[in-house]
Formats: C-alpha cells, structure tokens, sequence
C-alpha cells in the first residue's frame, strides 16, 4: 500500500509539474531591448535603455509565474534591414518573447511587422511615428512613450500661441521625420500660423550649413527641426555659428530629451521649448527613481529609460495577470490594465496599442537658472493624455471599429 501511495504520489507530481510549466513558454520570459547603441541616438536610448529593461525585471523580483526573467540587448544600428534580421533571429532561435524600445521609426515599424506575423508583442518606447498605432498598427504592438502628435501639440501648439506663427522645417530625411514635420504643420496651420517651408537631411548629417542657411533665408519666426539625438544638438550648435536666434528667429527642438539636453550642455540649450513624457525632478516619485537610476548609470534617465522601465513593468504584469505568456492573453491583458507607475499616471491604452498619458511642456533653464546636476527643466505646462494623443477612432488604424 506504501509503494502504491508514493507511485501514485509520483504520478499526480508527474501531472501537475508539466501543466504548471506550460504556464511560461521555454521555462523563462526573455525580453529583448533593440535600438541604437553606437549612432546618433545612442544617449537618446541605447544602453540607458538596457539598463531601465533591467532594472524593472529586478524590481519585479527577477521572476514571473516562478520563472525568471530574462533581458537581452542588440544594436540595430538604425537599419530597418539589420534590425528586421536580429528580430527574426531571436524569435526563431533564442526564444525571445518580446521586442522593446526600437528607437528610429523605420525600424520599429519593419519589427512590428515581422512581430505581427510571428504573434509576438512589440512595446515601442523610442520610436515616435504614429503609423504605429495608425494604418501599420498590430494586436500585438504597443506603442508607449510618446509619439509625433504629442509632440506636435506641445512645442507646435505652444509657440504658435507665444506669436511663432510662420515655421520653416529642417526635416531627418525618413519616417519619423517626415511624420514629425507633417504633425506639427497640421497643428501650427490648425492654430493660425503658416509653413513657409522646408529641407530636408540625411541621417547623422555632421554638416548643416546649408540646410540653416535656407531655414535662416526665408524669415521664419520659427526653424522647427524635425529630427533627434545628435542630429538636432549639431543643428543647434551650428545655429549658434550663424546667429541664428541672435538673429530674432526662435528654434523649436521637436524631440529633445534630457539626454540631448545633457550633452550640449546648459550654455546653448537654454531656452529651447520642448516636450516629454517625464521628468525626473517632477515630484518626489520620480525623484527616487531618477536617484536610483543615477546610482545605476551615472545619468538621470529622460522619457525613453523611463517609458522603458515601464513597458518591461507592464508586460510582466500582463502575464502575471493572464497567468501565462501566451501572446493573445498577454495582449489582451495589456489593452485592458490600467498603468499607473512612476512614467505614467492614470495611464490607458487603446484599441490600437498606443497608451495615453499626460505630457509635460519644458523649457531648458539658463545656466544661472539651474540649482543642481541635471537640473535643466522649468515645466511650463501639463498637456492632458486626450489632447496630446490621437483617439483610437482618428488613428487610421483598421483593427478599430469606427
């Protein structure tokens, strides 16, 4: 009777142990930050990036459902080409279960895309294109950190009310930029003001002379730069050589984080209008997680660590939620949870994967402004999640019901 107890003890094991593993694919939930780490968005994301993914999978306790967590990191070097082939093969052959961050919009479209086929969730926090969420947008994609439209509301809303009411764009010569110049028109035309005109650059351009020269030329209040990372710092150091703001025309950085804000340096940036989704120095929360990731990394982290640490949170929390990793369950759970973090308060995400969340208007301080290290923010205003982004229903994206 004894050897029929522990033989059937061993059997209801046998059971049990396999059912409560199918729970977690391959036994463990592998996380893969892609973006650029060696290019012009290297501060913009890159390894800070790597670092928030990691921070959020040990603040989770390193495991989910009892299986451990793991994050894995690659250059894409912003070559939707090369990128597209790292996704596949990690897909294919390391198990991986989802693809965050993708900094530059055409390669976060093109892995979306090959993530939608192979029913993988992808949760974007670098790029900024709304063809995310509009006519390229996946059950499976969520887009979390900001996007074009946000942008365009803040800084383009914002200066056209403070009298800049002629623009003329000097434009990144791809996706985002393109989507960049064409949110900002609509909002500034929509607000009264007027589009004079537009150039356009190569990515990582290092010379930008003739592009201002055309943008000084036409007598714009205001050269928007539709571009990032070290392509707008350049424009602006170069702008300085050609008194352009000495000049009486204004510069309106339309993406720039903290990150950018840091590297050029108090002296030049001062000024500068911007919008982001995250402040360190907003309220005592997100001052102890800008402690804790400047004891990490040695920097204050801007809206992409930030919105990082967010979307590896969130996603572990859908699949504690569903009680599996299975894609279709985990993204019904991340459509339906509230976030409510440190990035994002009172947070929702729609039909279409972009989640909604308040933005913050910025301006840089003067240097005798700034009372500390990474001190470079006054918050000029709150801009409301429904205003700053596009409803699901105006998206364009063709999973939602109009």
């Amino acid at each position: 009777m004894k050897l029929l107890a522990i033989a059937s003890a061993a059997l209801l094991a046998a059971t049990v142990i396999p059912a409560q593993s199918a729970e977690i694919s391959d036994g463990k939930v592998k996380i893969g930050i892609l973006n650029d780490q060696s290019g012009v968005y290297a501060d913009f994301g890159g390894k800070w990036s790597y670092e928030a993914a990691k921070m959020a999978a040990e603040d989770f306790g390193g495991k989910v459902l009892d299986a451990p967590i793991e994050i894995i990191t690659a250059d894409h070097q912003n070559k939707p080409d090369i990128a597209s082939n790292i996704a596949r093969q990690w897909y294919d052959t390391e198990q991986v279960d989802s693809i965050m961050e993708l900094t530059t919009s055409s390669v976060a479209l093109a892995v979306q895309g090959l993530s939608k086929e192979k029913k993988k969730v992808t949760m974007a926090t670098g790029p900024a294109t709304t063809e995310l969420t509009g006519k390229q947008c996946s059950p499976y994609g969520f887009h979390w950190a900001y996007d074009t439209h946000a942008l365009a509301v803040g800084t383009g809303g914002a200066l056209v009310e403070q009298g800049g009411d002629s623009w003329y764009f000097l434009t990144a010569d791809y996706a985002f930029g393109y989507s960049l110049e064409e949110q900002t028109a609509k909002f500034v035309t929509s607000k009264g003001g007027k589009v004079l005109g537009q150039v356009r650059h190569p990515l990582a351009t290092t010379d930008y002379s003739s592009f201002l020269l055309q943008a000084q030329s036409s007598g714009a209040k205001v050269i928007g730069l539709a571009n990032a990372g070290l392509d707008t710092s350049n424009a602006i150091k170069q702008a300085a050589e050609f008194g352009i703001v000495a000049g009486g025309q204004r510069l309106a950085a339309l993406l720039f984080t903290l990150a950018e804000v840091h590297g050029l340096g108090l002296e030049a940036a001062q000024g500068l209008t911007l919008t982001e989704g995250f402040y360190w120095d907003r309220d005592d929360q997100s001052r102890e997680f800008g402690r804790k990731f400047f004891e990490r990394t040695g920097r204050m982290p801007n809206m992409v660590h930030t919105g990082t640490y967010s979307a590896v949170t969130q996603y572990l929390k859908a699949i504690q939620a569903a009680g599996t990793d299975e894609t279709e369950a985990v993204a019904k759970k991340l459509h339906e949870m509230p976030v409510e973090d440190v990035f994002a308060r009172g947070g929702k995400v729609q039909a279409n994967g972009r989640m909604v969340y308040d933005m913050y208007l910025m301006e840089v301080k003067k240097p005798d402004e700034s009372k500390e290290p990474w001190d470079y923010y006054k918050v000029l205003a709150t801009i409301p999640g429904d205003q700053a982004y596009l409803s699901a229903q105006e998206s364009g994206c063709p999973l939602v019901s109009q």
